[in-house]
């Protein structure tokens, strides 16, 4: 049947794309693996090696170009509003903004999954120029994440089984349609849908009100590019294992080349963009999310941080094998586990399983399997390539057929999960196989030394906070019963806390060490002017900062002490050493400046939260419905026009609005401060959210000075469905000076002003308007005035303009007059009372953490051009390895 309004032919193109990238991307991969296999010590030497680059690279192209046509040809489809497909119908509408058309992209798992395959073929054309001799063996491990991506969009049938979800979808075959009754055709066995469907669908299911937020357009694409950028260096330690090439010993060549030198920048530029895309993510909490700030230990928040946490563990101990030779096996080990971790947390955010557990995670689209297999594959993919010998090869290949086969077969999910980690613990056999480079054990006054404690603090953090987020998933595949923490919040910072000491303390110690051994007059001489320092600073801060975090016990206390203590010390360690360690050159200071920023942040992650200071205490007392994580003597009610004082301001809620097409509601409250004389406008929203079982969702809004942010948001509105107005006007004829008495009690007209021959465009001579000017007497000892009830006479027709009191529920109009005496119309009800309920904070010393954030970043982009330079003034990489393609 042909369908009148469908535009098939973007759909058939998406579809070609989509075949073309699965092609390619195998024939890319197998090409890779085959040129990677050479036996020569130069590629150049072997010409079917060459033969099978040259096809990859060809092969990896077309990739990339597919990818980059799907991409196009999906956001046409979203742009054109094309409801026939079911992605652009279930995640826009015509009402959307053009910048939120690109969230509608990547709101779905499908989009999402494109989104990390683009990066990938940036990245990898990117390595296709500047990988050199590592082109192959690292190339073959992107090019199989890219055939395991296509996989995730290609939305085949094999064996009954359908592999992913594809984007290009037409909407009738969806199943969507299904119980729409109007649409399909009368008396049709078939149950065909009409032939002018489409007429029918007015629009589209619109994007989720929480993403309608210019955060959520460009935050999801860095994180996507940290995430994707971290299968760079796990690809480098992959080629190594597989190659057997390390480097060479410390004593004959300082600086071990092997793979170390390529993946360095690109682990800095991971750590660098995987942080932005993180924060960025706070950054869209605070300003779009009740979380009452910027971190609220999700899930899904904790997904995406723990991979950062061990890929700068891994960086740090990269840095301590390239400088000495040691630690090659831990680094192996994180940059390893900071890719699975990503592929992790991608199964823990897009298999539906944190569904109960947090705002962000995905509905399950039925591919659990195939993500199952995606880590599975890599996993022991990588084991098997690995392996020591080929008899290493052989056990790991059996094992893994077999776990795969007990897994399909028996169905058991914890079965599943454990042969997953099999592959795991295999990789990790073939890691600590690795012999050490330098036997001797390290100084304990060694910059070295104190660098591994720290990446191995790191590497606890993450595992600790990893094993929490598990919980649902380890309860899931076990039925077991493990109770989360009551307190989630405080759980994790009452252990991270104590990760902060740690790392202050030692990115502000360990730059002034040297390596393989610090004689401690060396040491002292260099700290002493910092240490004095920053303990004044200290002393003054915790003097006379007002730190008082007593919620939790005196023990939390001191130790947020203690973190706000070394957290200067990092900041003015850093400082110094970048003024009196490096002289002032910036050209080496990356390292500083990134730690100098993430003092920066720790400082402003514990002043911001242990200083968080609630303002909207509930002094009127008015009783309101609130969310169940909502404490009621810490929401204030406003009545609209009713100016209330809440701490050290008078907040008025002047005016509001609601949207056109959608369920969401705008509101201006006017701060002005009692002492300081500020007088400022916050606007903050809330909204119905449609799309979720949430209920009522607020959109904060702050105030940002340079000391604080005073941040508020809403939690309680007016039903509508049940504010409903029945009552009826009571009409009395009245004079100056008399008194109307209401439920709470009277109101007298003060004055009556009637004017004709109004100078006014549109009016006659013989028009007429009348004013009454209204005093309103509460019994709890309350005034208000009102002059805008208006009556008008135009050319014999009296219009009346009703005035409202709204936090009396009066309603007062003018119906007639005849000369001194006006019949005024008085309606008494409680259900035009308008009023909203906020909860405000203010935030102390927030700006530490978003210049933190910023220094952080800078620091690690400085280095990693600093490495990217030294890398080319050696001439290039240049691999002692034999049989590196």
């Amino acid at each position: 049947m042909d369908y009148l309004g469908e535009q098939l032919a973007p759909g058939k193109l998406g579809h070609f794309f989509i075949y073309l990238s699965l092609v390619s991307s195998l024939v890319a991969t197998v090409s890779y693996f085959l040129s990677a296999q050479s036996k020569n010590t130069e590629s150049a030497n072997d010409p079917i090696a060459i033969g099978w680059k040259k096809l990859a690279r060809l092969s990896f192209i077309i990739e990339s170009i597919s990818v980059l046509s799907i991409f196009v040809v999906l956001f046409y489809i979203i742009h054109n509003h094309r409801f026939e497909y079911k992605y652009a119908w279930q995640h826009s509408s015509l009402s959307l903004e053009f910048k939120y058309l690109l969230a509608c992209f990547w709101e779905g798992q499908e989009g999402s999954f494109l989104l990390w395959s683009t990066w990938h073929c940036v990245l990898g054309l990117v390595l296709i120029k500047t990988a050199k001799n590592w082109e192959a063996p690292v190339m073959t491990v992107i090019s199989f994440a890219q055939l395991c991506l296509a996989t995730m969009i290609a939305g085949l049938y094999f064996f009954g089984h359908k592999m992913g979800s594809n984007p290009f979808e037409l909407l009738r075959d969806s199943g969507v349609l299904d119980n729409a009754p109007a649409l399909h055709l009368e008396m049709n066995p078939a149950n065909a849908l009409r032939p002018d469907y489409l007429s029918f669908i007015k629009d589209g299911n619109d994007l989720n009100p929480l993403l309608q937020n210019y955060w959520m357009v460009i935050h999801p694409p860095v994180l996507f590019l940290g995430f994707a950028s971290s299968i760079v260096p796990f690809a480098y330690a992959i080629a190594g294992l597989w190659k057997k090439q390390n480097g060479v010993s410390v004593a004959a060549d300082p600086i071990a080349i092997g793979w170390i030198k390529p993946a360095l920048p690109w682990a800095l530029f991971c750590m660098a963009f995987l942080f932005t895309g993180i924060m960025m993510g706070a950054k869209w909490a605070y300003e779009s999310l009740n979380f009452a700030g910027y971190w609220a230990w999700d899930p899904v928040e904790n997904a995406s941080l723990v991979p950062w946490i061990v890929i700068v563990a891994g960086v740090h101990t990269l840095l301590i094998y390239k400088s000495t030779g040691r630690a090659l096996q831990a680094t192996y080990l994180f940059f390893v586990l900071g890719f699975v971790l990503v592929l992790y947390s991608t199964f823990l955010t897009r298999s539906g399983i944190l569904g109960d557990t947090s705002v962000h995670s995905f509905t399950d689209l039925g591919m659990n399997a195939q993500l199952y297999l995606f880590l599975y594959t890599f996993l022991w993919g990588s084991a098997i390539l690995t392996a020591k010998d080929k008899k290493g090869k052989l056990f790991f290949a059996a094992s893994a057929i077999v776990m795969l086969l007990l897994s399909g077969f028996i169905s058991i999910p914890a079965i599943a999960f454990i042969s997953m980690f099999g592959g795991l613990g295999a990789l990790c056999y073939n890691i600590f196989s690795q012999p050490s480079v330098v036997k001797e054990e390290e100084k304990g006054s060694s910059r070295e030394f104190f660098m591994f404690i720290g990446s191995l603090v790191l590497f606890l953090s993450a595992l600790v906070i990893i094993a929490i987020t598990s919980v649902p998933v380890i309860n899931k595949v076990f039925n077991a019963k493990i109770a989360m923490p009551e307190k989630i919040v405080h759980f994790h910072n009452s252990i991270q806390i104590f990760v902060a000491i740690i790392i202050a303390t030692l990115s502000g110690t360990a730059q002034y060490l040297r390596y393989k051994q610090t004689s401690l007059e060396f040491f002292r001489k260099k700290i002493l002017i910092p240490l004095i320092v920053s303990a004044i600073i200290s002393f003054l801060a915790l003097q006379f900062g007002d730190i008082n975090f007593t919620q939790e016990g005196v023990g939390f206390m001191a130790a947020i002490w203690i973190a706000v203590a070394l957290s200067i010390f990092t900041i003015v360690a850093n400082f110094s050493y970048i003024w009196l360690g490096i002289k002032g050159d910036l050209k080496v200071a990356g390292a500083s400046v990134a730690h100098f920023g993430f003092g920066l942040v720790l400082l402003g992650i514990l002043i911001s939260s242990s200083k968080k200071e609630v303002l909207s205490n509930n002094i009127n007392g008015i009783p309101v419905a609130l969310g169940e994580n909502e404490n009621p003597m810490e929401n204030l009610t406003l009545i609209k026009g009713v100016p209330t004082s809440m701490s050290k301001y008078t907040l008025t809620y002047e005016t509001d609005s609601m949207h056109p097409k959608k369920q969401q509601w705008y509101y201006k409250i006017r701060f002005q401060g009692k002492e300081s004389g500020d007088d400022f406008v916050l606007h903050p929203d809330a909204f119905v959210n449609y799309k979720g079982n949430e209920g009522l969702m607020a959109n904060p809004s702050s105030k940002h000075y340079w000391t604080h942010d005073v941040f508020t948001y809403i939690t309680s509105l007016p039903n509508p469905e049940k504010t409903t107005d029945t009552s009826t006007f009571r009409n009395q004829w009245i004079q100056e000076g008399d008194t109307i008495f209401y439920s709470n009690g009277f109101i007298i007209m003060e004055k009556l002003v009637s004017r004709d021959s109004i100078p006014q465009p549109g009016f006659n001579p013989q028009d007429s308007a009348t004013a009454a000017t209204f005093k309103v007497y509460s019994k709890y000892n309350t005034t208000y005035t009102t002059d805008k009830a208006l009556l008008i006479n135009k050319s014999g027709q009296l219009q009346s303009y009703p005035d409202t009191v709204y936090a009396e529920g009066l309603v007062l109009k003018l119906n007639k007059v005849n000369g001194h005496k006006v019949e005024a119309g008085i309606k008494d009800s409680n259900s035009i009372m308008k009023y909203i309920t906020l909860k405000a904070y203010k935030f102390p010393m927030i700006n530490l953490l978003w210049v933190g954030i910023l220094f952080t970043v800078i620091g690690t982009l400085m280095s990693m051009a600093r490495r990217i330079i030294q890398n080319k003034k050696k001439g290039g990489l240049k691999s002692s390895a034999s049989g590196v393609a």
